[in-house]
This record gives C-alpha cells, sequence and structure tokens, in this order.
C-alpha cells in the first residue's frame, strides 16, 4: 500500500484558464479515489491535434464535434501511463504519456479489482465498464458508460472534481486529464500492461496511434500483396499506414495536399505518395475531374482498401469512391465539420463498395490495448519513428508551439523536469 494512499496529494498541474491562452503550471490537489477510481503518478504525457481544439475553443459538439471545454481545466487526453505514485483522471486535465518503467498505479478506489499498487497501466479517454451491450459485444468499443464525453468536466462517481486549487475545483477532461504530476480517472478507462514495457515509448498508444493503426488493422483488414490509400499523412495517417504496413499491404499510397509530408511517411511503409492538387492538374482531360477517377487510373479499377484521416468531407468523398468495386472497404477517421454532409450516388454501394466508420480503432481499451502493447515488445510494431520531440514539464506550451507550427507527430512531456 502506497504512503499516500487515501490523503490528498498537491503536485504540479499546467491548467488552463483561458481559451487560447499559455497553460500555467500552478500547485494542485488530487483527492483520493472513490469507488471505482484509480489514482495514478504521470511521468510522460504527450499532446494531440485535439487537445489544441479544445485549447484554442473551436466547436466540436457531440462525439464528433469539439466544444469549448469548461475552464478552469488540466487539457490533454492523450492519455497516461500509470507510475508508481500514478493517478489517472478522468476529465479536463490534459492527458500524459508516462515513461519510466518503474511506475505503477498508486492506489485504487473501493471495488476495483483488476488493478492494483504497482501496476502498470494506460489511461484512455474511452472506456470499457465490461457491462453493457457494447462492451459484451466482439464488434463495438462504444461503452455505454465510459464512452468519451466531452461536457463532463467531473468524476461519473459523484459529479465532482478530483482536482482543486485553494478550494476552487479544477475540471477534469475526457476522463484522462494527465497534464498534471497525479491524476484519478474511472477504473475502466485503464488499462493494465505489461510492466517490462517502456512507458516512455507505449505511452502514445493511448490517443491517436492506435485510432489510425485499429482503422486500418481491425477494420479496414487489408489482405497481404493488397492495396491501401491512406488520405491525410499527419500522426493519425502515419498510424494508419503503419497498419497497412504491418498487415502486410504490397501498395501504400499516401495522399496530402502537403507534399513536404511524402518523405517521412516513407518509414511507415508508404510506397507512393499523391498530392490531389498536383494530379488533377496531370489529369486535367477529365470533365469535372474527381480525384476518385485518379486513383482508379493509378490502381487499375480503384483501391483494395482506403482509410480517411483528415476530416475533410470531400476527402471522405474520394476515399470512398476510389476503393475498387466488388470489394472495396472503405473507413472514415477524420471528424468532419458540423454542417458536412456526405454525398455520393447510390450505384457506388449497390456496386458493392463498403463505407466504415470507427472510434479509437475499433480497440476496446481494457482487452485490446495490452495486446497491442505486446506487438510492440516483439518488435511487430515500431513506436519510436512517432515521437519527434521531447520537452520538460515546465515548457509544456512548448509542445503546443510545434504541434501548432506542424513540426512534430508526437511530442512527450517529461513530467519530472
Amino acid at each position: 500500500m502506497s504512503s499516500t494512499a487515501g490523503q490528498v496529494i498537491k503536485c504540479k498541474a499546467a491548467v488552463a484558464w483561458e481559451a487560447g491562452k499559455p497553460l500555467v503550471i500552478e500547485e494542485v490537489e488530487v483527492a483520493p479515489p472513490k469507488a471505482g477510481e484509480v489514482r495514478l503518478k504521470i511521468l510522460y504525457t504527450s499532446l494531440c491535434h485535439t487537445d489544441v481544439y479544445f485549447w484554442e475553443a473551436k466547436v466540436i459538439k457531440d462525439l464528433h464535434h469539439l466544444q469549448c471545454p469548461l475552464l478552469p481545466t488540466i487539457i490533454n487526453f492523450n492519455l497516461v501511463e500509470a507510475g508508481p505514485d500514478s493517478i489517472v483522471s478522468s476529465h479536463l486535465v490534459m492527458k500524459l504519456e508516462v515513461r519510466f518503467p518503474h511506475r505503477i498505479v498508486e492506489s485504487v478506489g473501493e471495488g476495483v479489482t483488476h488493478l492494483e499498487p504497482g501496476d502498470h497501466a494506460l489511461p484512455v479517454f474511452t472506456g470499457e465498464c465490461g457491462e453493457c451491450s457494447h462492451c459484451k459485444s466482439e464488434e463495438s468499443n462504444m461503452c455505454n458508460l465510459l464512452r468519451i464525453n466531452t461536457d463532463r468536466g467531473v468524476m461519473i462517481n459523484d459529479n465532482e472534481s478530483r482536482f482543486s486549487i485553494k478550494g476552487q475545483p479544477i475540471y477534469h477532461f475526457v476522463g484522462t486529464s494527465t497534464f498534471s504530476e497525479y491524476t484519478v480517472a474511472h477504473a475502466g478507462c485503464v488499462a493494465k500492461i505489461n510492466p517490462a514495457a517502456p512507458l516512455d515509448k507505449v505511452c502514445v498508444l493511448s490517443c491517436g496511434i492506435c485510432t489510425g493503426l485499429g482503422a486500418t488493422i481491425n477494420v479496414a483488414k487489408p489482405k497481404p500483396g493488397s492495396s491501401v490509400a491512406v488520405f491525410g499523412l499527419g500522426a493519425v495517417g502515419l498510424a494508419a499506414a503503419e497498419g497497412a504496413r504491418v498487415s502486410g499491404a504490397s501498395r501504400i499510397i499516401g495522399v496530402d495536399l502537403v507534399s513536404s509530408r511524402f518523405e517521412l511517411a516513407k518509414k511507415f511503409g508508404v510506397n507512393e505518395f499523391v498530392n490531389p492538387k498536383i494530379m488533377i492538374n496531370l489529369y486535367n482531360r477529365l470533365v469535372d475531374p474527381q480525384f476518385s477517377l485518379v486513383i482508379a487510373e493509378m490502381t487499375d479499377g480503384g483501391v483494395d482498401r482506403a482509410v480517411e484521416c483528415t476530416g475533410a468531407i470531400q476527402a471522405m468523398i474520394s476515399a470512398f469512391e476510389c476503393v475498387h468495386d466488388g470489394w472495396g472497404v472503405a473507413v472514415l477517421v477524420g471528424v468532419p465539420s458540423k454542417d458536412d454532409a456526405f454525398k455520393t450516388h447510390p450505384m457506388n454501394l449497390l456496386n458493392e463498395r463498403t463505407l466504415k466508420g470507427t472510434f479509437y480503432g475499433n480497440y476496446k481499451p481494457r482487452t485490446d490495448l495490452p495486446n497491442v502493447v505486446e506487438k510492440y515488445m516483439k518488435g511487430e510494431l515500431e513506436l519510436e519513428k512517432f515521437i519527434t520531440h521531447t520537452v520538460p514539464f515546465s515548457e509544456i506550451n512548448k509542445a503546443f508551439d510545434l504541434m501548432l507550427k506542424g513540426e512534430s507527430i508526437r511530442c512527450i512531456i517529461n513530467m519530472e523536469h
């Protein structure tokens, strides 16, 4: 039992007091976990684009549309890895990704049976209660109780925050809140993993990397030797390409409007590149040129699989229309704008093309994440190439600058420096 179990812990956290303003390192108080909760010490964290959107207070509504966050809050939901004195938080405190191999669960609340002090773990912005219809289904990971909720800045157990500054509650962020040295999360959002796994590497699996990876491996399911088109070569798109590489696809076509991304994408298995603006100019003989026709001409009728990772509605439509009739499958990952409408001719479906969507790559956090970690440990999955920068916690705002400038894929934040 940890010497701090059952006690309030004072620690540092990066607090967002105003939208779009630099985060402020503050001393916060973190209450002990209550029934069904876990407290973790965060050693490393990371930043994704969704954190930036919330921080900038850009709009999303419901599951697929960003909303303005509750303030003050501790942002980031890239999720944390548990350490010996760790707490995983479940709401508006930004996610952390922890590295130290000997950091473990600090304490657990009443009724928590799959975790105990000393465990190594990964917290995730969505969860797995194990009891609802989605959790019992082999086809879904959208837990009724613990799926992402951007409106909730408090814990499910009692609608209260576990974070405070001089008595003022500080909101949680989407179930993880990892821009804090300690955090508290619902136990259903925390996956126990191999204690030998380096937390500064596997921590990136808590968010966008698994989203892209799973979109390809679990949903698109390309066969060895098949062709895959990946729309958007940001972090999620590169993870989707990595999924195609791991699956044995022979042609992995990267599609992006920024040609400078193509060289980096080679590291993730992409072996052909297309900039839609340039290619449409080359094929200007087409009447009302459509990018899907460009891909079809390149691939003798269309690719076997397409994974869309941009959120741009036209890219979504092109991804679907560029797959081969008879067996082609397109998977939508990106989050569209609120008023977007997906429009395609019904014959594209009648000609036996399949359109799918995915959430977090269809991974169930507690059930599936440990297996993904094992793939990394066996050398079947490469994570190091996603990590481009590391900054100390005191320079956390630099991670935002790198993301806004498009200079980083994943920037690890070292909480102990």
